[in-house]
């Protein structure tokens, strides 16, 4: 069944009928209607480069990846928004479109986007303190939404973003509260602009209680089961170690439990441990009670959310600039228990 056959068969002309696939206004409800139901009843599918012709859109969303160099954005946490933004896409009649560049290719890569108009807008993810591409997207004129914030970035522009700061503020007066002075930050890659404010939580919590911070307690690196390791076990080691740390997600607690367990130390008894980022699909954080305590806030909801409001931005692009900041619960799980006696 083509375009041709669905109108004659329908007797009404190509145009009427493309217009009512296309959701057209000026085509009415009953005609959209009557032409909808029997392009179902066919098995009708419109043609994706007919369909962009006609209206003048891709439909299709772009999401570019630098891959030259570890980056905070490829790992499972990454592939859980995906899977939350595909499912709004999916629904919505848009496909997804992943560009792997190099690093220093990402500005090109932009740009390409922009002059073939093969996507309808992108999704921004991990950005830094001060990003240029938000600049470089409204040059551009592409519509655009940021998964996270820029912190030095003064236009206007469409972020959803988690309370990082607050979540670890919460996480380190947590510990400290249970007892424990000597607590360790094992953070994510400080040039993005999550992981500065997570440390600002956690630095700025240990001032307002009175607890000195010692440099030999944080750790900053690619978030890896491998970064939370090597970081634990460093600091374990110290002749004056830490009694509870916070990883930046889950799959660095699970090489900080790693370390712990190496050393013959049991956590939530002997070594406190802290998450953030812990309610992965496929990752869950154990099975009914939590392994880990956690501050915790569904990446694969905000993959759906900011799917969403790239399209709606993309229906009304004249729309004021939407900001969502997400606040992350804190879960008690078996991971956290008293500090040593003083």
């Amino acid at each position: 069944m083509n375009l041709r056959e669905l109108s004659r068969q329908l007797g009404l002309s190509q145009t009427t009928v493309s217009r009512a696939l296309n959701g057209y206004p000026e085509v009415s409800e009953a005609t959209r209607q009557k032409v909808m139901a029997a392009a179902r009843a066919s098995g009708y599918q419109p043609d994706a480069r007919a369909r962009s012709l006609a209206t003048g859109r891709a439909k299709a969303i772009g999401h570019v990846i630098p891959h030259s160099t570890k980056h905070e954005m490829v790992n499972v946490v990454f592939a859980d928004f995906i899977a939350g933004a595909g499912e709004v896409y999916g629904q919505h009649g848009y496909d997804l479109v992943m560009s792997m560049v190099s690093d220093d290719a990402e500005e090109q890569a932009y740009r390409t986007l922009a002059r073939k108009r093969n996507v309808d807008g992108v999704i921004v993810h991990g950005p830094t303190r001060n990003d240029a591409r938000i600049d470089l997207l409204r040059e551009l004129r592409i519509p655009f939404v940021v998964h996270g914030r820029s912190s030095d970035v003064t236009s206007e522009y469409n972020w959803l973003d988690v309370n990082n700061r607050r979540a670890i503020e919460r996480a380190t007066a947590f510990l400290i509260d249970l007892g424990h002075r000597r607590i360790a930050l094992v953070n994510g890659v400080e040039r993005m602009d999550f992981a500065l404010r997570r440390r600002l939580g956690y630095e700025g919590t240990l001032h307002a209680r009175g607890i000195t911070l010692d440099p030999a307690l944080t750790r900053s690196a690619e978030m890896t089961e491998p970064h939370g390791y090597h970081s634990a076990r460093e600091m374990l080691a110290l002749a004056d170690p830490p009694t509870a740390l916070i990883a930046s997600s889950i799959v660095v607690a699970m090489g900080v439990r790693r370390a712990v367990e190496e050393r013959g130390l049991r956590l939530g008894r002997d070594v406190s441990v802290i998450c953030f980022d812990d309610m992965v699909s496929y990752f869950p954080n154990g099975d009914g009670e939590p392994i880990f305590t956690a501050t915790r806030s569904s990446v694969r909801a905000a993959g759906r959310r900011c799917a969403e409001m790239l399209l709606e931005q993309i229906e009304a692009p004249d729309a004021a600039a939407v900001h969502e900041l997400w606040e992350a619960d804190l879960v008690v799980g078996r991971s956290t228990g008293p500090g040593p006696q003083q």
